[in-house]
């Protein structure tokens, strides 16, 4: 007898599963080597944001609780990047490989978490569709295998670019627990077992543990699940209470003692202030640096009555001291709600259509970064494939929540701040249920077509990945820098301030947006602590602006306690006869510069910098 259409189509889907299968575990291993060679030979990518991300895992290793809880910066991450310290007995100077290799087993995690949710959004599509009775002449095109390779490369080219093993940032964390957290969703509703209801809340828990950005995402997520299952799936009020309940529950159970922690730190309920503190700089337009009480021209929108400002010792330039808050190698960034309590911002229209109009051009610009998974999408679209987003909703539909998962994802950074690194779970949880949406037409061949470009697409990716690597490993060989992670200036700056006697336990000031907020891993590396900061934005020590009071300024930094200034300048102007520069020395062959403010009475011997051999 011959078979149908319908038959033909479904046993060319086996023959391509069967092949797709038998590839799969090389294919993963091909991935995990590629990620590996990333985390041996990324280079230097640390900024300020990384740096507090450090400072805090110190603590949990010396177990300073008091300073863990902190409203802008959460602590799962950093609890990762200490266990990671530990594990490789680290020292200063060679703590970076660690902390790549923490996220290279973060990349591993997120290998399993996307796996498990097209393995989710698959499961509910094929269960709804049984229990619809859903037989059509077009089959759905993309199976389970097809799904998890088209996933992984677009992980995998992720890994390339925002999302890269050399930053030392929890995007990627924060990822993988938010993927966990909607396959347990989608997976509750194919099966209707409540214990992935549990698993939901503790994913979402441990989200929140990693950035507060998961919290308005777990609310948003028991929403759906609730009238999903009241209205979708007819389930009594009863029930739908239960999976609620359990869910916030184990949510509760993870992130509660932090929370806890984080209201009586701020005396009132706290879910951490990075959100509304996002919202007064890029939208309210409140100053985000060194902001006062009493310059209301800096407020923006915003009410401002600081609890904490940082105290100023002097105008013009602006000197300001830390010395009152005790946490952090750059204190104005290591907790920026302290210095910033109780900004309260309003909504503010004008701001905010400047906003929404910036951040669409960054949602364009993301996906003009990230064009092929969306060009695969259109391809598969051209050879005759159709996604079902219109028929069937009740009988299936499956594909409602994951959508609406991701663009709300888009939407609440769209509200502040759209950053690539932000937003790539949402990409993903928009563009794999898209894939998953797609029916094949009559031809059979359609199955095998979109199985090989999306197997076309996954190893071009990874081959792209090795071709990096491959690079980076020449580039690091013929650099002639003991490892990929070692940046000259940086590395050589702190050796150098050692060498002057100062290291761990001293405080330091600095000077300048440069070596004080975009690159102080130089005051990490030598173990001090910037304790005031003499504020201007240019790389010129006496610039018109700042030059009538520069020795005022200096001596304000100098009585605050300050072992030495620390700036970034034009090394043309530092090399001049000028008796203004008399004093500065050069921090090695780098631009960083020091002035002696306060001599120790003794030198204090230092840890001594070991590095790789080159």
């Amino acid at each position: 007898m011959t078979p149908t259409p319908l038959e033909t189509c479904s046993l060319q889907r086996w023959h391509a599963e069967a092949w797709l299968r038998r590839l799969w575990p090389v294919y993963c291993l091909l991935v995990i080597l590629a990620a590996f060679g990333y985390a041996r030979f990324d280079p230097y990518q640390i900024d300020g944001d990384a740096v507090s991300y450090m400072d805090i895992g110190d603590l949990i290793r010396s177990h300073q609780w008091a300073g863990i809880v902190n409203g802008y910066w959460h602590p799962l991450y950093p609890a990762a990047l200490a266990l990671g310290h530990s594990l490789f007995h680290s020292t200063r100077y060679t703590e970076l490989p660690a902390y790549y290799m923490v996220n290279f087993a973060i990349f591993l995690l997120e290998m399993i978490a996307v796996v498990a949710f097209t393995d989710a959004i698959i499961r509910l599509r094929d269960s709804r569709a049984t229990l619809a009775g859903d037989t059509p002449s077009s089959p759905f095109l993309l199976g389970r295998y097809p799904l998890r390779y088209l996933g992984l490369a677009l992980l995998v080219i992720a890994s390339q670019r925002e999302l890269s093993i050399g930053k030392v940032r929890p995007d990627a964390l924060l990822q993988a627990l938010l993927l966990f957290g909607f396959a347990a969703l989608l997976t509750n509703l194919a099966t209707g077992r409540l214990h992935y209801v549990a698993l939901m809340g503790a994913s979402f828990g441990l989200a929140f543990l990693t950035k507060s950005f998961a919290f308005p995402v777990t609310l948003i997520s028991v929403a759906l699940l609730a009238l999903f299952s009241w209205l979708w799936q007819r389930q009594s009020l009863g029930r739908v209470f239960i999976k609620a309940a359990i869910g916030l529950t184990c949510f509760a159970l993870v992130a509660g003692p932090y929370i806890a922690a984080l209201s009586k730190q701020k005396h009132r309920l706290d879910f951490g202030d990075s959100g509304s503190l996002n919202y007064a700089w890029y939208v309210a337009g409140t100053e985000k640096m060194h902001l006062q009480n009493g310059t209301p021209q800096l407020y923006g929108t915003s009410d401002v009555h600081l609890l904490h400002p940082e105290k100023v010792i002097y105008t013009s330039p602006l000197v300001v001291s830390y010395k009152e808050f005790p946490y952090g190698t750059y204190p104005a960034w290591f907790d920026a709600t302290y210095w910033n309590d109780s900004i309260k911002p309003h909504m503010n229209i004008k701001g905010q259509l400047r906003t929404w109009a910036r951040e669409a051009v960054l949602i364009v610009r993301y996906l003009l970064n990230h064009p092929e998974g969306w060009l695969l999408f259109g391809l598969l679209l051209l050879l005759g494939a159709r996604p079902d987003l219109c028929r069937r909703l009740a009988g299936n539909g499956f594909w409602v929540i994951p959508l609406l998962l991701g663009i709300a994802i888009f939407a609440i950074y769209g509200m502040v701040n759209v950053e690539e690194r932000y937003v790539t779970v949402g990409y993903l949880a928009i563009l794999l249920t898209l894939f998953a949406s797609l029916r094949s037409t009559r031809e059979a061949a359609a199955i095998s077509v979109s199985s090989a470009l999306i197997l076309l697409l996954a190893f071009l990716s990874l081959g792209e990945s090795v071709r990096r690597v491959a690079e980076l490993r020449r580039d690091e060989s013929s650099s002639g820098l003991p490892a990929s992670w070692y940046d000259p200036e940086i590395f050589q700056a702190a050796r150098a301030i050692n060498q002057l006697g100062v290291g761990p336990g001293d405080t330091v000031a600095c000077a300048g947006v440069h070596a004080c907020l975009h690159t102080h891993y130089w005051a990490r590396l030598a173990g001090v602590r910037i304790q005031s900061e003499i504020d201007f934005p240019t790389p010129h020590l006496y610039a018109p602006r700042t030059a009538p009071h520069m020795k005022e300024a200096i001596e304000a930094a100098q009585r605050d306690g300050a072992r030495i200034l620390v700036g970034y300048f034009d090394p043309v102007q530092m090399r001049e006869t000028d008796p203004a520069t008399a004093g500065w020395v050069s921090l090695g062959d780098t631009d960083f510069y020091a002035l002696l403010l306060n001599p120790a009475p003794a030198a204090v011997p230092m840890e001594k910098a070991t590095l790789p051999k080159p």
